[in-house]
């Protein structure tokens, strides 16, 4: 079956800690039309950021380790990558060692995606394809790489440097044919075609695109429609196959952020609403002294 490669982009990161660092991978959620890193919130044991309806954003994934690994990337429980119901065993990113990349949209072909954006949840892309239920969350399955032998390796590097070849754990039966999978990559990043090897259960992978959010300014904490993922313009994004053997059928690490409008997280209670001014003097119905002319 084929695999997807996909060529990542070597980001800048922003100064901003990341929303959500694991062992081997970090994330952060990028307002695309802000450049800014969205803020991160914690709450009983959860990770929020807030986002600006109508924004377009970003996931950037960054490798901690030096080694390759592949991450799955699901937004509101959808791949990213095949638009299937997500689980782990499907095609994801694979990132070089320390490498960070940054996912811009839903992969349409290996040359275009559709942008993420902040939109209501009723238009959210999930919402649109009867998926609604897990709107609000996004995830990564991080696997590490199966290191192969030696001789494998001189023989097909070359020709392949990047792949995802998953063997997920056989049914009673037998486990299910190899499928296709897409992968994306930043407009503007040279790429090298590799052919996929086809392999008996073997899954696909891609990779990567790029670019950064911002927090909105406080607002009355009234509640308002929950945000979701919209399906948004096509942006052109060059992807291309490569090979990669997953170490163990179960993730190595998950790492997911919660996200929502700001006005909603106030509401909920995970920003807390602001402090009045320092200066502030409580009012007091009897202050004392007596009757003064007014001024003026």
């Amino acid at each position: 079956m084929k695999i997807l490669p996909a060529i990542l982009v070597l980001a800048a990161l922003s100064c901003i800690a990341p929303v959500h660092a694991g062992d081997l991978v970090d994330l952060r959620v990028i307002d695309r039309d802000t450049g800014a890193t969205l803020q991160s919130y914690a709450r009983d044991g959860k990770t929020y950021v807030a986002g600006m309806p109508g924004h377009r954003y970003s996931v950037q994934i960054r490798n901690l380790v030096g080694e390759r690994v592949l991450a799955v990337l699901s937004v509101d429980g959808v791949n990213a990558v095949t638009g299937q119901t997500a689980s782990p065993d499907q095609s994801g990113y694979v990132l070089d060692p320390y490498q960070s990349t940054e996912v811009m949209g839903w992969r349409k072909n290996m040359s275009e995606i559709a942008q993420f954006n902040f939109t209501a949840l009723s238009d959210s892309y999930a919402a649109r394809t009867g998926r609604a239920e897990n709107v609000g969350v996004i995830g990564i399955a991080v696997f590490r790489e199966k290191p192969l032998d030696l001789p494998w390796r001189e023989g097909k590097i070359a020709s392949a440097p990047l792949a995802d070849r998953y063997s997920p754990p056989p049914p009673p039966a037998q486990p299910s044919p190899p499928r296709p999978a897409p992968a994306s990559v930043p407009p503007g990043t040279a790429e090298t075609a590799a052919a996929a090897k086809p392999a008996p259960s073997a899954d696909s992978v891609a990779r990567a695109d790029s670019y950064s959010p911002n927090r909105r300014t406080l607002e009355a904490a009234r509640p308002e429609e929950s945000l979701g993922t919209g399906h948004g313009a096509r942006e052109t994004s060059q992807v291309r196959y490569t090979q990669f053997e997953r170490a163990g059928s179960q993730p190595n690490e998950i790492v997911s952020v919660r996200y929502d409008s700001y006005r909603n997280l106030v509401a909920l209670g995970v920003i807390p609403q602001p402090r009045p001014p320092r200066h502030f003097v409580e009012p007091q119905a009897f202050p004392g002294g007596f009757v003064p002319d007014p001024r003026g």
